[in-house]
């Protein structure tokens, strides 16, 4: 598959990474020269110098015959333009990053004039992703599968759990719940394990169930936690915009401290139902008398990684029970993990996931089980997708204990109808069935390549 990026950027570079990773023939455009040498000589691609707006400049990275044209350029006309050029040349499908909240309203309109195939605002895809752990406040992380049926969580083994110095078999015969510890993330290491895996404190597990099923886990463990009902957002971008909107419609109480004023005028029209206060939420005094102390959970959302680290690190003294960090720099990321911030939140990697999404599921459109979504876990070291079985093949109809899959390869979930199946050796694949696969490989193109 030919892929041409236009825009060596945080979300160009990041998807850069990934795709390369996994084979791909991919091409680079950005104006910047030095930022692409640095690309060429840490991935196998080819970079074009020049701007990708310019219809010769996309000759010579041969887009009349690419399958997939993804532009993320700073501007977001920019990104409009490359793609209209880059159909009437004939590239086959183009995505392009919007992250204006003006041009992501219409988009409908947008797409059929512009013939996109896909617009991806990473802002949105980010404050998705807070919101739904704001909304199950017991997890790190939450993912979603099977359109919301199905959601794999991230949960972390603390000093007080039930779980520790527990095998996954003995967790399972206890609470007798329908949910599959589907991987464990222990120190620097991570595991697919199997039921004779025994738990330990400071593990992080990530979890497939039904949210119904999940909530009587957590309830089963004591975790009787109250939903989150006032929320301190620190920083008014375009990703405090989108979350707000959401927190609101979900009955939650939303302080927005923003330090630009204009930018907390516009905030205000926009977002009659929120409190926004003008000052800088670095000052730990205006954090304070704006209630840091009694808020159910902030969000640090200002620019600055170094910022949001800093404000969260201080919630966590003052006892704010959940806390999620903005950081987009992948190994500060980690970093945060490791001082106790466990939830964080990556605009380019939201972006990316959902282009990659895309990606997957182009490839694979005409293969018998099509990536219908997918979700890289634990720093990228764990994949999670979904297929949907279109026909019968070779692993349908088949017991799942006779169907020979490769070492850290596991079917965590199959929904069917309208029934989540958590699935033991006895179920089998049909057609038309969702199969939620985990693996620790990226190269997994299509559902047979799970097997041995």
């Amino acid at each position: 598959m030919r892929i041409v990026i236009i825009g060596d950027g945080k979300v160009g570079h990041k998807l850069t990474t990934q795709l390369s990773e996994e084979d791909y023939d991919i091409v680079l455009i950005d104006q910047n020269e030095g930022k692409l040498q640095a690309a060429l000589n840490q991935l196998d691609i080819f970079c074009i110098t020049g701007n990708g707006a310019d219809v010769e400049i996309q000759r010579q990275a041969d887009v009349p015959n690419a399958d997939l044209v993804i532009a993320c350029a700073s501007s977001d006309e920019m990104n409009m333009l490359c793609c209209l050029l880059a159909r009437k040349i004939g590239a086959k499908h183009t995505i392009a990053r919007l992250r204006n909240p003006i041009y992501y309203q219409q988009i409908d309109l947008l797409k059929a004039d512009l013939h996109l195939s896909m617009a991806v605002n990473p802002e949105l895809a980010a404050a998705n992703e807070v919101a739904r752990v704001l909304l199950f406040p017991e997890a790190n992380k939450v993912e979603t599968f099977m359109k919301g049926k199905v959601e794999l969580v991230e949960v972390p083994v603390r000093e007080d759990s039930q779980l520790a110095d527990l095998s996954l078999a003995e967790i399972y015969r206890r609470f007798q719940i329908k949910m599959l510890v589907c991987a464990v993330k222990r120190g620097n290491d991570v595991y697919i394990p199997d039921g004779g895996f025994v738990l330990r404190q400071g593990d992080k597990l990530h979890i497939a169930a039904a949210h119904g099923n999940l909530k009587i886990f957590f309830k089963s463990m004591g975790k009787k936690n109250a939903k989150i009902k006032n929320v301190l957002i620190c920083g008014g971008g375009h990703l405090c915009f989108y979350l707000t909107k959401q927190l609101l419609q979900a009955g939650m109480q939303v302080k927005i401290i923003e330090k630009n004023e204009k930018r907390c005028e516009e905030l205000c029209e926009q977002l009659p139902k929120a409190m926004v206060i003008h000052g800088d939420a670095a000052d730990q005094d205006l954090l304070l008398e704006e209630g840091l102390q009694s808020a159910d959970a902030l969000v640090a959302l200002t620019g600055m990684d170094e910022e949001n680290i800093i404000m969260s690190l201080y919630a966590k003294t003052q006892g704010v029970k959940k806390i999620v960090a903005k950081v987009n720099n992948d190994t500060r990321a980690q970093m945060v993990e490791e001082l106790g911030i466990d939830s964080t939140v990556s605009a380019k990697g939201a972006a990316a996931n959902a282009i990659l999404n895309y990606v997957k599921a182009r490839m694979n459109s005409y293969s018998n089980a099509n990536v219908e979504t997918m979700y890289r876990l634990v720093n990228g070291r764990i994949e999670a997708q979904e297929y949907i079985i279109r026909q019968q093949c070779e692993y349908t109809d088949i017991p799942l204990r006779d169907l020979p899959t490769k070492s850290n390869h596991l079917i965590a979930c199959i929904g069917r109808n309208r029934n989540i199946i958590i699935p033991n050796g006895d179920d089998h694949l049909e057609v038309g069935d969702s199969v939620i696969v985990v693996t620790k490989e990226h190269a997994i193109r299509e559902f047979r390549d799970i097997l041995a």
